[in-house]
């Protein structure tokens, strides 16, 4: 099973390693069979940690049991750009914007709901998005709606949470604002540690002008997505998020680059998640007799 060819061993990184995983996964391999490949590499790498040809191994710190579980995570339904564009045709136009947010930056729903005006969350000047809290309604702890931290955040981190912002969804946020204008929202803000009592100027509300809770926004999903065709079980908003990673990978973009699209907290995540969306590498042919073709120069006829 070649996998680096006759690559240097030092430039072989972790993410070459993750990438050949899930290659493998989504090719048929058996776990069985992989953790015996993988097993191989790893001494071969150790042992030219020991005899000083590379400085790393880049298998230290892959799990293989964490890699396999990742399959249980996969998406059971991805939509495709037509099934995307039916949910447009079908979705209000007040919440397009909503839309384009999960559809072409990967926001989750509380995150999208809990969007506001101004640089906080949107740096217009920097073409990024701060992804740095979530709308949540807890009328016991809370009195009702307030804004928290993001699923695995621990702390408030602008930078942390920063995503490229694409011109499309620039312009379809900027038309948003022109036609439907913010709601400012009196509410806890828990993202720094203390509770703060401030306005928040939300992007998204109700029709009355009243922030979604997590029925009244399922009953409007729900009508949204039946219309549109989409799956009962698989077709949340969760979906476009998916969508996102997806167009991204068969785009050819660099795992990195989807990690940081996703904010997922390690690369593994974003591997093991979309193993079977992760495109095949053309299988190379005649590399090595290419590269010793001039000792033949001249003596056969290559055509």
């Amino acid at each position: 099973m070649p996998a680096f060819g006759n690559r240097v061993l030092r430039s072989i990184t972790q993410t070459d390693v993750l990438l050949w995983l899930a290659e493998r996964l989504g090719a048929g391999t058996a776990p069985s069979s992989l953790r015996l490949y993988f097993e191989l590499f790893d001494a071969v790498m150790s042992g030219a940690v020991t005899d000083k040809i590379t400085p790393d191994n880049p298998c230290d710190g892959i799990k293989l049991s964490q890699v396999f579980r990742g399959l249980s995570r996969a998406p059971k339904w991805v939509p495709t750009p037509d099934d995307v564009l039916r949910l447009f045709d079908k979705v209000p136009e007040r919440y397009h914007g909503l839309l384009w947010l999960g559809a072409g930056a990967g926001l989750r729903i509380g995150e999208a709901l809990g969007f506001e005006l101004g640089p906080r969350c949107l740096d217009v000047g920097n073409e990024e998005l701060h992804v740095v809290q979530q709308l949540r309604y807890a009328p016991k702890e809370y009195g009702g709606f307030y804004l928290s931290l993001p699923k695995g955040v621990r702390s408030f981190d602008p930078a942390a949470g920063a995503v490229d912002l694409d011109p499309m969804v620039a312009a379809a946020l900027a038309y948003h604002v022109r036609e439907f204008r913010p709601v400012e929202v009196e509410m806890p803000d828990i993202t720094s540690g203390p509770v703060v009592r401030r306005r928040v100027p939300l992007l998204f509300t109700t029709s009355r002008g009243n922030p979604f809770t997590d029925r009244t926004w399922s009953s409007e999903w729900v009508k949204w997505r039946r219309a549109a065709g989409w799956p009962e079980e698989h077709g949340g908003f969760h979906a476009l998020r998916h969508f996102v990673a997806t167009t991204l990978i068969t785009n050819h973009a660099d795992p990195k680059d989807v990690q940081r699209a996703l904010r997922h907290s390690t690369l593994s995540i974003t591997l093991e998640t979309y193993v079977h969306f992760w495109p095949r590498r053309e299988r190379r042919r005649g590399i090595v007799g290419e590269t010793l073709k001039e000792a033949v120069a001249g003596r056969w006829d290559l055509g």
